[in-house]
């Protein structure tokens, strides 16, 4: 019979923290991440919803040990990736300790950009396994599952002129009160237009591009919404969406996944959004739409208006005919930040978005807990100085009521 022995697992996110934890971290279910530990083979069954996002890896993008070992192949249905392979193939290293063998490898996610696009929705995570063949006795399996950092900042975004983007809770209920993400999260944006006394009008986001600065002409960069109101975000592995009905005409709600640029280490990104009204009796058109694509009927749909408004979403090209099609860096003339009377557009920048679990949050969570140490060893230091004292102070009281009796 093949024996199974004690496996080791912990995550570590690229560049991120190395906490452990001895309980399991998730709730109910299954484990991310099967290990079996058999006589002469490794067999490591992973799920594809390997963070517990509902966002499914790809296979392509698992490989196990320093070999780069590809899994079985599965097929798009199946819910896990599975590797069966020897315990010493694969680049897989073994130890001889006084009273256990154990083999060491790791099972590494490392995301690439799907076709063109320039950013990834998920970390590279390096997965260290140990396995263990115990010289006498038998032991049992434990898993160890990640912990996020946390990293806290108060950021508010910029309201210019009339016109504002906010990030919401994921109820809509309120601004949300932290930017901090996790790759898998959805971001809830609010765009809105205050027109006081002017007549009724319509909001609608023309375009908006995401940056790792303010600066919306930076490079790299990617389009969230293009071509007068299309979601093209929506056309990738996402469900970005603009939300249906509106809470009211001058206000436009959506969600886009979260994603950071791949090769850049910065945990970061601004989205800047081309903002622009219309009366609100004006019917929506080509140039004045919101569009989101749905995977499930492979179409385009408007939030408002008829559905052959957002035919042009495919086209690449809305509104002007003959126009090729609009690049990205060519943004439409926007107000002046000085003007304060109620404009036509504006640009609205939101940001940053921050994202847990990589470099840059664990060296300020590592310089946090070094001033916190700090801290704690001068409180101590206080402390047992101000003991020593009084011991002393009692001590001279003692001997001087000793040597000078009263008469």
């Amino acid at each position: 019979m093949a024996l199974r022995y004690g496996l080791f697992i912990c995550f570590l996110l690229w560049g991120g923290t190395e906490l452990c934890y001895s309980q399991p971290l998730w709730q109910g279910g299954s484990p991310p991440i099967v290990v079996e530990c058999l006589e002469a083979q490794l067999v490591v069954t992973v799920s594809k919803d390997l963070f517990g996002t509902g966002k499914l890896i790809r296979p392509a993008d698992l490989t196990l040990g320093p070999g780069d070992c590809e899994p079985l192949v599965s097929m798009d249905s199946n819910d896990v990736v599975r590797f069966e392979v020897g315990l010493h193939e694969c680049g897989n290293s073994l130890q001889v300790t006084e009273d256990a063998l154990v083999y060491s490898t790791f099972l590494l996610h490392n995301p690439r950009p799907v076709g063109n696009l320039s950013i990834l929705r998920t970390n590279r995570v390096e997965v260290p396994i140990e396995c263990r063949f115990p010289r006498s006795g038998n032991v049992s399996s434990h898993a160890i599952l990640p912990t996020w950092v946390p990293f806290r900042t108060t950021v508010f975004s910029e309201e210019k002129l009339f016109f504002s983007l906010y990030l919401m809770e994921e109820n809509w209920s309120s601004k949300k009160r932290s930017p901090t993400f996790q790759l898998g999260d959805i971001a809830h944006l609010q765009a809105e237009v205050h027109t006081g006394s002017h007549v009724p009008l319509r909001l609608f986001v023309d375009h908006c591009v995401a940056t790792l600065t303010p600066n919306r002409n930076a490079s790299p960069y990617h389009t969230i919404v293009d071509f007068h109101g299309c979601l093209v975000d929506g056309l990738s592995e996402s469900s970005s969406a603009f939300k249906a009905p509106r809470p009211g005409p001058e206000t436009l709600q959506f969600t886009v996944d979260v994603f950071h640029f791949a090769n850049d280490s910065r945990n970061m990104i601004y989205i800047t959004c081309h903002l622009k009204v219309t009366s609100a009796y004006q019917v929506p058109d080509q140039l004045n739409k919101a569009c989101s694509f749905s995977k499930s009927s492979n179409s385009w749909s408007p939030v408002e208006g008829a559905a052959d408004i957002c035919h042009c979403c495919n086209k690449g090209s809305c509104g002007i005919p003959g126009r090729s099609k609009r690049l990205v860096r060519h943004w439409p003339k926007s107000a002046s930040r000085s003007r304060r009377h109620v404009t036509e557009e504006a640009d609205v920048t939101v940001g940053p978005l921050i994202f847990l679990g990589k470099a840059g949050d664990h060296d300020v969570e590592g310089l946090t807990s070094s001033l916190t140490s700090v801290m704690l060893g001068l409180g101590l230091v206080m402390v047992v100085s101000f003991t020593l004292a009084t011991i002393v102070l009692g001590l001279a009281k003692c001997r001087q009521v000793a040597f000078h009796p009263v008469m």
